[in-house]
């Protein structure tokens, strides 16, 4: 099956199917999804978006970035939650070149990490709280925020690091995609040269600092997050095939 879902205006959904855990188990395909903005789903792909039949829509934009740029439409298929994880902005399409993605956007991680702590458990809550049904979460560009949550969700699973490591570096199949859609809202390139790149680097820097913290994610999951036993069994009941 393909991981990447073609749309015409949002260029970096992705299906976290297919996935193997340590166990041997298997991620489902089309239960869970990661996405850039749906504000940008135009009237050709809305028809292809529900018939994915999501039910519930996890948006980790700020407030201000919703109100700026738009949300999914709604529709009586599904439910949409606002949960910003991120509470320290900062605008990566102006940074300096000589700012290296890697341990800048890991050092970001780290922050939303302590931060957004009611946040983060409550995207876990609602993606466990499922019976199986779609779900998808998104941010502004799919990469940094839903990396995130996309990495404690596998973790959570038993995914192996060098999956989650993998999975986030796919966003390097949207970068052109990002880079142009920033480009045509802010009426010039980014200046960052890092901007819509997701080095390997980042992904493993961030974990290696939890792991460093707590022992390893599912340790900062249950410590700082309070994720229990229950909700990582639901997890697993979910999203991986028996």
């Amino acid at each position: 099956m393909s991981r990447h879902v073609p749309f015409q205006r949002v260029h970096n959904f992705r299906d976290l199917g297919g996935y193997r855990t340590a166990d041997g188990r298997t991620v489902a395909w089309g239960r869970l999804y990661r996405s850039d903005s749906l504000s940008k789903l135009d009237d050709a792909d809305w028809a292809a978006f529900l018939a994915l039949g999501i039910r519930t829509v996890i948006d980790l934009r700020y407030p201000w970035e919703i109100e700026r740029n738009g949300r999914v439409r709604g529709h009586e298929s599904f439910t949409w939650h606002n949960l910003s994880i991120e509470h320290r902005p900062y605008r990566q399409a102006e940074l300096g070149p000589e700012v290296d993605p890697v341990p800048f956007l890991a050092a970001k991680y780290a922050e939303v990490a302590e931060d957004g702590v009611a946040e983060m458990r409550a995207a876990l809550e609602l993606i466990a709280a499922g019976d199986g049904s779609p779900v998808v979460f998104h941010c502004a560009s799919g990469k940094d925020r839903t990396g995130i949550i996309a990495a404690l969700v596998l973790a959570l699973l038993d995914v192996p690091e060098e999956v989650i490591v993998a999975d986030f570096a796919l966003t390097e199949l949207a970068t052109e995609h990002l880079v142009a859609d920033i480009t045509a809202r802010m009426g010039r390139p980014p200046v960052w040269p890092g901007y819509g790149r997701a080095p390997e680097g980042v992904m493993r820097l961030f974990l290696a600092e939890l792991t460093r913290e707590y022992g390893s994610v599912r340790g900062y999951a249950e410590q700082r997050l309070g994720v229990d036993e229950a909700t990582v069994r639901s997890l697993r009941d979910h999203l991986l095939e028996p």
